[in-house]
């Protein structure tokens, strides 16, 4: 069986890439730092990641396969971060201290940036992230630039070295942080 087309998202992607986003989180160490609480999760995800996709949505650097069922949100080097959602106060300052240990230990050169990978639980294990994902590595290597992501969660640490990707720095604080690149 083929993998269904990737395609570079558009502005007409946004509701199911972020509900896949939304469902595919939901139990992810950094987003429930995040947004705690079970009965808002939903509603300020779709916001995070709504944020996430309309800044990112015009540099064409979200690769979906299967309309967003599968999404990898890539920042180019030296893109402007835009204007973010705002959250209730205690929301945004978890937001604001994990943004701050995110910056403090990524690489000060240029680099493209996995910002978000995930793929819809109803679609799961059928290899979509990876898929996905190398598109933006695909764009890094010809920009002959290294990829760089995060990850919160120690599971993640090992599929993505399997992938090809190498730990470079960590944080410890608010939560631990692995930072890596390929």
């Amino acid at each position: 069986m083929t993998a269904p087309e990737i395609t570079i998202a558009t502005v007409a992607h946004r509701d199911s890439v972020v509900d896949s986003l939304v469902a595919a989180f939901v139990k992810d160490p950094v987003l429930r730092y995040l947004f705690p609480d079970a009965d808002t999760y939903p509603r300020y995800a779709a916001a995070f990641f709504g944020g996430l996709f309309d800044k990112r949505v015009h540099k064409q650097s979200i690769w979906t396969i299967a309309g967003g069922a599968s999404v990898a949100i890539w920042e180019p080097p030296g893109a402007s971060g835009g204007e973010s959602p705002r959250f209730p106060e205690g929301e945004q300052a978890r937001i604001d201290a994990y943004n701050d240990a995110l910056h403090s230990a990524l690489p000060t050169t240029p680099f493209w940036y996995l910002g978000v990978l995930g793929t819809h639980p109803d679609h799961a294990g059928q290899g979509w992230g990876r898929l996905v994902m190398a598109e933006g590595l695909r764009r890094a290597a010809a920009d002959g630039l290294p990829a760089i992501l995060e990850t919160s969660n120690p599971g993640n640490v090992e599929l993505y070295r399997r992938a090809g990707w190498q730990v470079i720095g960590t944080a410890e604080s608010p939560l631990p942080i692995w930072i890596m690149q390929q």
